[in-house]
């Protein structure tokens, strides 16, 4: 019974702890933002993998449930009896029912949010390139030095939109992340947070065979 409890405690210790850092990191993107937010959607520290699967500077919340689904080794289209009536094994090898409707309408939600945050940030692109575009084609002077100045006005006003948006992706992010955990027992959130940060090491290993040494061939074409 002891070493019952005290698994159980170290189990919700680890919880714990991946959650505060999740709030650590948040807070620090957000002080560094204010210095560099466009570094942040495209980061120097990734491989060309990973930043092709970047979503507004980081991963799609939804992923979570993703991975979530495919530990259960169930299929996101697999309707909840099919699913319960299959035998499963390991911590995350069952979800009752009331945790599979929790997860699967944090689905539904997070998805929702993700739209519209794809959409302002669309219509945030679109305002860059438009002001972007009139700014130099109403240029009489194509001189380099001067075109160079102006041309940046337009993103450095969108900037702080930039920021917003990052924020808010963030905040999804985190949610998304404390509702999955919330929806597991202490055991199955422990497996759930150990898999999530072995598929992101995953990728970017991955990231690093595949693409090593291909990044500055892409440049020399740009």
């Amino acid at each position: 019974m002891a070493t019952s409890d005290q698994q159980r405690s170290f189990r919700c210790f680890l919880k714990w702890k991946n959650l505060q850092e999740s709030d650590l990191a948040e807070l620090e993107r957000r002080r560094l933002a204010q210095e560099d937010v466009a570094g942040f959607f495209v980061p120097a520290s990734n491989t060309a993998l990973e930043n092709s699967m970047m979503w507004l500077a980081g991963c799609r919340p939804s992923i979570f449930v993703r991975l979530m689904y495919e530990l259960c080794g169930a299929e996101v289209e697999v309707s909840p009896s099919e699913f319960l009536e299959g035998a499963r094994t390991g911590n995350l090898g069952v979800l009752s029912a009331s945790q599979l409707a929790r997860i699967n309408a944090l689905q539904g939600r997070t998805i929702r949010e993700e739209e519209k945050l794809t959409s302002r940030m669309a219509s945030l692109q679109e305002k860059i390139a438009n002001e972007l575009t009139v700014t130099i084609t109403r240029r009489t002077n194509w001189a380099v030095a001067e075109l160079d100045g102006e041309a940046d006005v337009a993103p450095d006003e969108c900037e702080g939109n930039m920021r917003a948006i990052m924020e808010g992706a963030d905040r999804l992010r985190l949610d998304t992340l404390r509702e999955t955990v919330g929806a597991l027992t202490p055991a199955q959130a422990v497996d759930f947070l150990a898999a999530g940060r072995k598929l992101h090491l995953c990728i970017h290993e991955s990231g690093k065979r595949k693409y090593q040494g291909k990044s500055s061939s892409v440049r020399s074409y740009s």
